[in-house]
């Protein structure tokens, strides 16, 4: 995970330069000032407590993604067979269509077997 720096470190400041050109006795001055402030540093109490949580639901998200891969591909499959089916519809006999379909023969032949006919 990249780690974005909000607040950078100010460029060092060439006190020398300054001295040379303005005084020691004023750039001593704003030296000091400058020197005396204080800027909090940011401490990040949020992300180590969401990060477990977003790694999970990374986790879950990749989990999910797979499952829908493999779905689609059973769809799809699922419909290469129906086009299959109704391009052969008109032309199939009982058995081509058993061969394809053993549990509905299975059944048909259960309920012929037992003499159930619907009604």
């Amino acid at each position: 995970m990249t780690t974005i720096r909000i607040c950078m470190e100010p460029e060092p400041i060439d006190w020398e330069y300054y001295r040379k050109g303005i005084g020691s006795r004023l750039v001593d001055m704003y030296k000091e000032a400058y020197e005396s402030v204080e800027i909090p540093k940011f401490v990040d109490t949020v992300t180590p407590q969401y990060k477990p949580k977003f790694d999970a639901l990374v986790v879950e998200l990749k989990e999910a993604e797979e499952k829908s891969l493999k779905e689609s591909e059973r769809l799809e499959k699922e419909i290469a067979e129906v086009k299959e089916l109704k391009a052969k519809i008109s032309t199939m006999t009982a058995n081509e269509y058993f061969e394809k379909h053993p549990e509905l023969k299975k059944k048909f032949d259960d309920e012929i077997r037992n003499d159930y006919w619907g009604y």
